[in-house]
């Protein structure tokens, strides 16, 4: 029996991905246990994991932000007796506590960050765009190499665990019609389709009979601009801020479609089975980060010379119009929608 140590302390996203491979690896080896390090305001994405996942919760935020305070609970984890250390992360906190397991003789396999080649995917043009492996892949390649295998893989939260309806009835009632969820922000603005343009596709869902609208976001702001939708527009509802993550992710799992942004949304749709239309900008789905069992098709994106420009949609557009998004009509949306609630 194996104690398997896997860090991976953010983002939101990222973490999210590391579910599949995760929970497969547990379930392939339910001999070994497998614990793992994030921030604590995400343990609660980890539902319905196997009996033999653990979680750890840092507080990067807060106690644990200093070096004093990194280093102390360090100093206390590297008490346990982990046999093996995965690192999903690769920066100086996971280092340090990779260091520290090192001196008392575990062993550490680590993340290819494949920092190289995210370099030439978002150098100026002229360049080859060529797709770098998904990060569920890379993220099994570091269990594969500490001689964790597994052949079946995850597919959904509620795979195993239905969900419970009573949850569901609470914060959406019966469903009827076709629901469609939208998540219109990211956290940067290179990955954001303008609000302006996105307010015509929900227009155009709003009049559409036999359909529900759910807007999805974070409080304070986009919670606010998503109650003005909602209240402009008919069967339309803002969710944001409203409801905790289990909910949420209940929610999404029943969606007929979800459109959102290359954001966490999309991560936490893949994670339940939901379709995902997904609208990219500064970022590519080459770069790894497509949703996990995502259908390449339903990604909308331009195809200009300087796409794409951004790993995280961080820089700023160095043409100053942002064309990447702005060139993206309502219309192209709405169909993407169409086709997808109506396959032929």
């Amino acid at each position: 029996m194996a104690e398997v140590l896997i860090i991976r302390l953010s983002a939101i996203g990222d973490v999210a991905m590391t579910i599949p491979v995760i929970y497969s690896a547990a379930r392939a080896n339910p001999t070994d246990s497998f614990t793992v390090l994030t921030q604590t305001f995400l343990l609660p994405i980890f539902i319905n994991r196997p009996k033999n996942v653990k979680l750890i919760g840092i507080h990067t935020r807060s106690s644990e932000k200093s070096l004093r305070g990194f280093l102390r609970f360090a100093s206390a984890l590297v008490r346990y007796r982990y046999d093996v250390v995965l690192d999903l992360h690769c920066v100086i906190r996971s280092w340090i506590i990779d260091w520290m397991f090192r001196l008392r003789g575990r062993s550490v396999f680590m993340l290819n960050k494949m920092r190289k080649e995210k370099r030439r995917l978002v150098r100026k043009p002229p360049k080859d765009l060529q797709p770098l492996p998904d990060m569920t892949t890379r993220y099994a390649d570091v269990f594969h190499a500490a001689g964790i295998y597994f052949d079946k893989m995850f597919v959904s939260l509620y795979d195993e665990h239905p969900l419970n309806r009573l949850i569901l009835r609470e914060i959406a009632g019966e469903k009827t019609g076709r629901w469609v969820g939208i998540a219109p922000f990211a956290r940067y603005r290179g990955k954001i389709y303008p609000l302006k343009q996105m307010e015509k596709v929900v227009e155009w869902l709003s009049r559409e009979e036999g359909i529900s609208i759910f807007l999805f976001g974070a409080k304070g702001e986009e919670e606010r601009m998503l109650g003005e939708w909602a209240s402009h527009y008919g069967n339309t509802r803002n969710v944001a801020g409203r409801y905790s993550l289990d909910q949420e992710l209940a929610l999404i799992s029943q969606l007929d479609v979800l459109l959102c942004m290359d954001s966490a949304n999309m991560h936490f749709a893949s994670l339940v089975g939901t379709k995902v239309i997904s609208i990219w900008g500064a970022t590519h789905p080459y770069a790894g980060f497509y949703g996990y069992r995502q259908p390449p098709e339903l990604a909308i994106q331009t195809a200009l010379p300087c796409r794409p420009c951004s790993i995280f949609g961080v820089k700023p557009c160095y043409r100053g119009d942002w064309a990447c998004m702005n060139g993206i009509p309502p219309q192209q949306v709405i169909d993407k929608i169409k086709d997808c609630l109506n396959p032929l």
